[in-house]
């Protein structure tokens, strides 16, 4: 059984030690934040010149060497702050020692939060870094494949580019004749409704010939020239179509 005195000695070491991590773990993730941002700087300005095949892969380069060891004294660092948090609570709570007062629950909860805080700190630069190193390796491994189809392709290259724009020539051609097509479509649609109501118009002129023979002459006529019109109208459409496909395929 600790005494009381211990315990608030011990207390109060453990709070010196974990301000102490705390300040420590400041500096640390300020400089692993600029470390990153000056990786990411590095790799941006290094794209189009050069690839990730000029550094050594992955843990190569110096960069990616501080990188990587500051990662880990981060994580020890993150790890010490942790277990003397766990120290602090467990000397709050022995038996018949200090009481649970208020200013020293909000101390423990204090240091709680700002353990929490560098932990999230630290894991969303790192998780941030990985993102963007793994980003610039999969760029620079599209780079290098494309690099070699070059290479290995050569005088195909100029093949390549003509089947290329074939290609494109055709798919405009497609879609060229599918807007064709739609147009044809609505046009269709547009002269079977106009047709519907034409024949609803005849039936009712129709009627009203059969009862007055002196207007059936006139409907004659008006038959005729509805016949021509259509005639022209199906001509002119004709025309225009194949002249439209004429213009697709020339």
């Amino acid at each position: 059984m600790y005494s009381a005195n211990f315990q608030v000695d011990m207390l109060a070491y453990l709070r010196k030690q974990a301000r102490q991590l705390e300040n420590e773990l400041d500096l640390k993730l300020v400089s692993f934040s600029k470390l990153c941002t000056s990786y990411s700087g590095s790799s941006s300005s290094s794209q189009g010149h050069r690839t990730r095949d000029s550094r050594s892969d992955s843990l190569g380069s110096s960069h990616d060497n501080m990188l990587v060891a500051m990662t880990a004294e981060l994580e020890q660092l993150l790890t010490n702050l942790t277990g003397v948090n766990e120290k602090m609570v467990e000397y709050i709570n022995i038996p018949g020692g200090v009481s649970h007062n208020a200013a020293l629950m909000h101390t423990l909860q204090r240091h709680r939060d700002i353990l929490q805080d560098y932990s999230h700190e630290f894991h969303k630069t790192k998780s941030n870094f990985l993102s963007l190193r793994e980003r610039e390796d999969l760029l620079g491994s599209v780079h290098r494949d494309i690099e070699s189809y070059k290479s290995s392709t050569g005088v195909n290259n100029r093949k390549t580019e003509l089947f290329l724009k074939e290609h494109e020539h055709l798919r405009n051609s497609d879609r060229l004749i599918d807007n064709a097509i739609s147009i044809a479509m609505a046009t269709k649609e547009n002269i079977t409704f106009q047709r519907g109501m034409l024949k609803s118009i005849q039936t009712r002129v129709t009627t009203l010939a059969n009862r007055f023979p002196a207007i059936n002459s006139l409907i004659q006529k008006i038959n005729l020239r509805k016949r021509r019109d259509s005639l022209l109208l199906g001509g002119v459409i004709g025309v225009c179509t194949i002249l439209l496909l004429l213009y697709t395929f020339h």
